[in-house]
């Protein structure tokens, strides 16, 4: 069976069971602890913890994975990989063990003619939680497997937990036996003879006091008993395909196998250019993946896991002896097979290659540099006679400048030098554990959203009518401060309001929250922040600036701003007007990537590789103002996101939409339409005028515009006028006249400055002159060693150099310039006095070692510098001694 039939059944199989299909969510994790989606069961998360009420009882997935942790080890085994596909089913307080149990036995089972998958019953074992007796009867009573086949496993293999307060529960797995080659008998600790493929979570327990995911205290038994699985599309793809493991399936081998044709290698022959082929199939198309869900590499977060494992694909690329461009080469071989599934990796074709494709050039050019960098540490390791290059180098190469270690490994046996590994083995894991520390941090971090569930389920979801109105007459449901309930706020004080009904648009897709007031008997409240800290319940952040708030007050009026409600539908929809321009100008595949919107402003982020040009900024701005005068229609309708997505609706990278209902947004017909939740204009050219006022960089492969829009984009434009007025009355020019009249002042001050830097020139030269002259006689050196103020830089190179050009004898220079507290150092020692010894680098050390500062170079000329001017007299001495010693010998 392919893979794509695997996926197909396993999704019938439990819609006949009455399981509604949930279509995957994004990998980008919306969860602030994760980077990516882990698991299966996270964007079910919300349900499991009680702060969303899920829309049905039984689920069925098949969600896009990534896990980083392990990226090291892809490859060494066949277990590892960071891409993976989880399929699983779901129950929200509906059935629990025994249900779960009968439909994954069934589809396992179930010969293939029949729909299922055919796996020999002969072959499989159960395993359960230790302490888990009803599982291990229930085992036996569905599947009728005698006791010796149902293993007994601990905490660490058979409870899941989150590391948290919170749910958990036993698991029990389905192992298949792949026979003794792989392991012995009855050691379920050895994964690959007792492979597990299919996990199925029994949430039923209330964990407190957690210590660690395996030491904890059960406080009692779940309210709704909930059942979670997590099955491995992959493993089951090898082992229904018959092949060895994970990288032979249909969807990766592909990639190994253009890959042994562009390398000349052949898979199976050597074990570490096995690894390189699987660390290729892998990353590839994990990469693709991720740049498809909208993820541009970085320096940090998931931008830095996209650099790394692109990274690591072309370094194994060029380890297998494959130099030229590699991502042109397999990157569509990847696309052709995932898209099968994932139809928008051809849709978004152009923007993922142009994002991949970008970094491996880049990548090319630091491999380029960093080898520069490499044969001067190389070098220096010689120099000094030893031959090993220090762990911290071979740290600093790989952290600081992307440099790979497997390379710098290479390179290294290939100048006859050896890496100090274990250096470099410890400084990578102490990274490690800092970066696990600071996860560890994050944990706990979730929001206690109890106190709103119990509003929601007591009151139900606010009656949320921003679309409608800018004012409601309004009742309190509940008074928050400090994380809790509260009968009173003072004036002054600061808290939190619940409404049974709000005009206030909450912050959410980009747009800032409304402003506005809430009146009520006897005194007023200011909006600070409108907020949804759990589906279906909004939240007003209030500060009282009139009387004294009750949790029972009465006659609430809630108002919005209606001049900030304006400015923020105009900004907002500005930003749509923008997005499609940008597309207009620069094609299909810049799509955004992210966005902010007030009254008045807007920013929107989008995936591109380069800067733009300002006839490209100048055009979009164009395109947009065209939109506005042509008056284009705004309309919204709800639809599935199926629908929507058949309709041409762009959806926002990393958002979570509701499946059944989303609101779609059109701007001019199909010229603009977009997913989204926020405030509108009627007209576009109600957005009054769109001013770009900047693009640029916000990191690799992302870039930003800026604009002002409305009123805001009026003022923008009047202060311009305003300093264009100022300009042409002080030039006494006219407007169209002040870029030519600008320039040519320019040049002119330009030539000013090129006539006072060759006058301040002939002046310090003019110096040098006179220092020659007073030149110490040491040994028949002549010595120049002196300070001089004001001097800095290139100033104090080019005074030693032409000190040294005048001394007519073996002679030694070394000029200390002092300016705003820093002193600059150059040696500069000429061929007769290098031969009797006298070294430029050594001059320059001896005085830096006086001013608190370091520095060196060659034995002619050398530079550094120093912050404590304090003992400089005290150093230009040690020069003079220096030399006498030295050239005295």
């Amino acid at each position: 069976m392919d893979t794509s039939e695997i996926r197909r059944r396993f999704v019938a199989h439990f819609e006949a069971a009455g399981h509604t299909a949930v279509p995957s969510a994004s990998v980008l994790a919306s969860d602030p602890n994760l980077l990516f989606v882990p698991a299966g069961m996270v964007p079910f998360k919300p349900y499991f913890l009680g702060q969303e009420t899920p829309p049905y009882e039984r689920a069925v997935s098949i969600q896009k994975c990534v896990r980083t942790p392990d990226i090291e080890d892809v490859g060494k085994t066949t277990r590892h990989g960071t891409f993976f596909e989880m399929c699983g089913n779901f129950s929200f307080g509906d059935y629990f063990k025994e249900r779960a149990i009968e439909l994954a036995w069934d589809l396992v089972t179930k010969p293939q003619s029949d729909g299922g998958w055919g796996f020999p019953e002969d072959k499989l074992y159960p395993s359960v939680y230790v302490d888990d007796a009803e599982a291990v009867a229930l085992w036996k009573k569905i599947t009728g497997l005698p006791d010796e086949r149902i293993a007994r496993l601990g905490k660490t293999e058979n409870y899941w937990s989150m590391g948290v307060p919170g749910p958990g529960g036993p698991c029990s797995e389905i192992l298949i036996d792949r026979g003794p080659a792989y392991g012995a008998d009855g050691d379920f600790s050895a994964e690959d003879r007792y492979l597990e493929f299919w996990n199925l979570v029994f949430m039923q327990d209330e964990l407190s006091a957690v210590r660690s995911k395996e030491d904890f205290d059960i406080a009692g038994s779940l309210p709704k008993k909930n059942i979670d699985t997590g099955m491995g599309l992959e493993r089951v793809a090898f082992m229904t395909q018959g092949v060895e493991n994970m990288y032979e399936i249909d969807v990766m081998f592909p990639v190994i196998e253009r890959a042994m044709e562009l390398s000349g290698k052949k898979y199976g022959a050597d074990h570490e250019d096995d690894v390189r082929f699987r660390v290729v199939a892998d990353h590839v198309r994990s990469s693709m993946m991720l740049i498809g869900d909208g993820v541009t590499p970085g320096n940090e977060g998931r931008g830095y896991v996209l650099r790394r494992l692109l990274r690591r694909a072309v370094r194994s690329m060029r380890l297998l002896g494959y130099e030229d461009p590699a991502l042109p080469e397999l990157m569509p071989v990847s696309r052709d097979k995932m898209a099968e599934t994932y139809s928008d990796l051809t849709r978004d074709w152009d923007r993922i290659a142009r994002v991949a494709y970008g970094e491996e050039d880049t990548f090319r050019k630091t491999l380029q540099a960093g080898t520069q960098i490499f044969d001067l540490a190389a070098s220096d390791v010689k120099a000094a006679g030893a031959t090993t290059l220090a762990g911290e180098q071979a740290f600093a190469l790989h952290d600081t400048y992307g440099f790979p270690i497997d390379l710098t490994l290479e390179m290294a046996a290939e100048q006859g030098l050896v890496v100090d590994e274990p250096g470099f083995r410890a400084l990578m894991a102490e990274q490690r554990e800092r970066a696990k520390a600071d996860a560890k941090a994050k944990k706990g971090q979730h929001a206690d959203t109890t106190v709103y569930r119990g509003i929601l389920d007591a009151n139900g979801p606010t009656e949320w009518l921003a679309y409608e109105t800018l004012e409601t007459e309004s009742r309190p449901l509940a008074l928050l401060s400090g994380g809790g309930a509260t009968q009173a706020l003072g004036e002054g004080e600061i808290g939190e309001l619940v409404l049974d009904r709000t005009p206030f648009y909450a912050e959410s897709g980009g747009q800032a929250a409304d402003a506005g007031v809430i009146d009520f008997e006897g005194g007023r409240l200011e909006v600070l922040d409108v907020q949804r800290p759990i589906k279906g319940l909004v939240v007003h952040q209030v500060r009282v600036t009139e009387g004294e708030l009750s949790a029972d007050a009465k006659g609430l009026l809630a108002k919005v701003d209606p001049g900030w409600r304006i400015g923020a539908r105009q900004a907002h929809s500005g930003t749509h007007v923008v997005h499609a321009a940008l597309r207009q100008v620069l094609g299909p595949s810049a799509l955004q990537s992210g966005s902010f919107n007030r009254p008045g402003y807007l920013r929107l982020d989008f995936g591109w590789t380069q800067a733009l040009s300002p006839e490209q900024v100048r055009e979009i701005e164009q395109v947009s103002q065209q939109a506005l005068r042509s008056d284009l229609p705004v309309a919204w309708d709800y639809m599935t996101l199926e629908q929507a997505r058949d309709w041409g609706a762009i959806a926002l990278f990393g958002e979570t939409y509701d499946n059944t209902k989303v609101r779609v947004v059109e701007i001019g017909g199909p010229w603009s339409r977009e997913l989204c939740g926020g405030t509108h204009v009627e007209h576009s050219s109600q957005i009054g005028t769109i001013v770009v006022t900047g693009e640029a960089s916000v990191g690799s492969g992302s870039r930003r515009i800026e604009a002002f829009t409305g009123v805001e984009g009026f003022d923008y434009l009047a202060r311009e006028r305003d300093v264009v007025g100022q300009l042409t009355t002080m030039l006494k020019t006219q407007p169209d006249d002040l870029v030519g009249r600008v320039a040519d002042l320019v040049d002119r001050l330009k030539s000013v400055e090129k006539e006072v830097e060759r006058a301040r020139l002939t002046q310090l030269l003019a110096g040098g002159a006179a220092m020659v002259s007073t030149a110490t006689d040491v040994n028949g050196i002549s010595v120049v060693a002196q300070r001089v103020d004001g001097a800095a830089g290139g100033d104090v190179r080019t005074l030693a150099l032409d000190v040294r050009s005048k001394l007519d004898r073996p002679g030694a220079v070394l000029i200390a310039g002092v300016k705003d507290g820093r002193v600059s150092l150059v040696g500069a020692v000429n061929d007769a006095a290098r031969d009797r010894g006298v070294s430029a680098n050594d001059l320059v050390r001896l005085v830096g070692s006086f001013v608190d500062g370091k520095g060196g170079g060659k034995a002619d000329v050398a530079q550094g510098g120093g912050t404590d001017t304090g003992r400089l007299d005290e150093a230009l001495a040690a020069v003079l001694a220096e030399v006498a010693r030295v050239a005295g010998a």
